[in-house]
């Protein structure tokens, strides 16, 4: 099933907004889902790097279960996911269709 996200767009008869189902094609979403993960994969490495030092700075004991919790909680507080990818890539074509 296509990813689609609807856009409110103004009017030109009414006070409220008309409703603009935007989708994505397969190789749209193709290419935002494998974007999306090599820009996680380069979090999740720089998330390690960061576990790391705060392990050294606050010289806690340095155990690699320790440090990937650490990690995978700085992970999950600043990966992007597919939805918010394929969102933007949606509001995209939105615009490019509607705010010529």
């Amino acid at each position: 099933m296509p990813f689609s996200k609807s856009f409110p767009k103004q009017s030109k008869t009414s006070n409220y907004p008309q409703w603009e189902e935007i989708t994505l094609t397969e190789e749209e979403e193709k290419a935002v889902e494998q974007k999306s993960k090599e820009e996680n994969i380069k979090l999740l490495k720089e998330c390690v790097d960061d576990a790391k030092k705060i392990i050294q700075e606050k010289n806690l004991n340095p155990s690699q279960i320790e440090l990937m919790h650490i990690a995978i909680a700085l992970f999950e507080k600043r990966a992007f996911h597919e939805i918010y990818w394929k969102e933007n890539k949606a509001k995209e074509k939105f615009d490019e269709m509607f705010n010529k």
